[in-house]
């Protein structure tokens, strides 16, 4: 028997992908990472990986075989105890997200990535004003999965994709009635996008009402003192695609909270201006500053059509 040492490292390299996958369902660190509708689809690449391990772990031990003579100028493989700069660069590209996953720990979103991503307040510097299909894709993550993804629910092969912010048809419009009925409005987790695009497209009945909400500090340069954005990082897919989304908010004392930092507000719904752009704006009547949530991303609405 002969022991074949790339076998080895690919069988190590194998192992570890699994391993890390694994570990980011366990400690639930694969929503940092994407959707959690996409949650079934990575577990299946971990038993992926697994499998393709156990095939792997078979080929490191084999008989020895009787080798040709080559001539000086043969050019074909000659096993895998053959290094080369190729292999080698290879090896290393293979290898690199398993270091740096397994080395550096997932990263919360914060205010320098909203900066570089640019966020909706800056559009109306541009003394542009929305048109209809900026606000048509406001109310995009209200759309059912079945609509969005021409997936057959009847199918046996529908998998249903576990997801937190899953709503049947009945539920998303019984939240979303109390957000047209109730004089208080909360801006919980599950309908934070479908009722920040409805308010921002249309501010002007929810103008008086009060509004509770978290998220963290985020400024933009022409700010006056007195001005903020409450934000929440917006995940369609992963976080390559997450976006940001919130409302300006305005009260004494904004000049002294740092970006960043997570508050928890009260206040209460007017129209403004910023950049010659109307816009809705919170009139802030209370703050606490509160730790950042376990899961601090949002997530589009997801509807089954029944």
């Amino acid at each position: 028997m002969r022991f074949h040492f790339q076998h080895f490292l690919k069988a190590i390299l194998l192992g570890l992908f699994t391993l890390f996958f694994t570990n980011l369902h366990i400690t639930g660190d694969i929503t940092k990472y994407i959707n959690p509708k996409y949650d079934f689809m990575s577990k299946i690449a971990a038993v992926f990986f697994l499998v393709l391990f156990l095939i792997q772990l078979s080929r490191i031990w084999q008989k020895k075989h009787i080798h040709h003579v080559c001539s000086h100028g043969c050019s074909h493989d000659h096993g895998n105890d053959y290094w080369s700069l190729k292999r080698v660069v290879g090896y290393s590209i293979v290898a690199f997200p398993i270091i740096t996953g397994f080395t550096l720990s997932p990263a919360t979103l914060d205010s320098s990535i909203a900066a570089n991503k640019g966020f909706l307040l800056s559009q109306g510097s541009n003394e542009e004003k929305v048109d209809s299909s900026d606000k048509d894709s406001l109310m995009e993550d209200a759309e059912s999965l079945v609509e969005k993804e021409n997936i057959d629910i009847y199918s046996s092969e529908h998998i249903p994709l576990p997801n937190n912010n899953y709503l049947s048809e009945e539920e998303y419009n019984d939240k979303f009635r109390l957000l047209q009925e109730s004089e208080t409005i909360q801006m919980t987790d599950d309908m934070f996008s479908s009722y920040y695009g409805e308010i921002n497209e249309n501010p002007q009945p929810y103008v008086g009402k009060t509004i509770k909400m978290s998220g963290f500090v985020f400024k933009e340069d022409g700010f006056t003192n007195n001005q903020l954005v409450i934000s929440r990082f917006l995940i369609t897919h992963c976080i390559a695609d997450a976006s940001i989304i919130g409302f300006l908010a305005e009260f004494q004392g904004a000049e002294t909270i740092e970006e960043d930092t997570w508050i928890e507000i009260e206040g209460v719904i007017d129209i403004g201006t910023y950049g010659g752009y109307e816009l809705p704006i919170i009139k802030v009547t209370s703050l606490n500053v509160v730790d950042e949530p376990s899961e601090p991303y949002i997530y589009p609405v997801l509807t089954l059509l029944e």
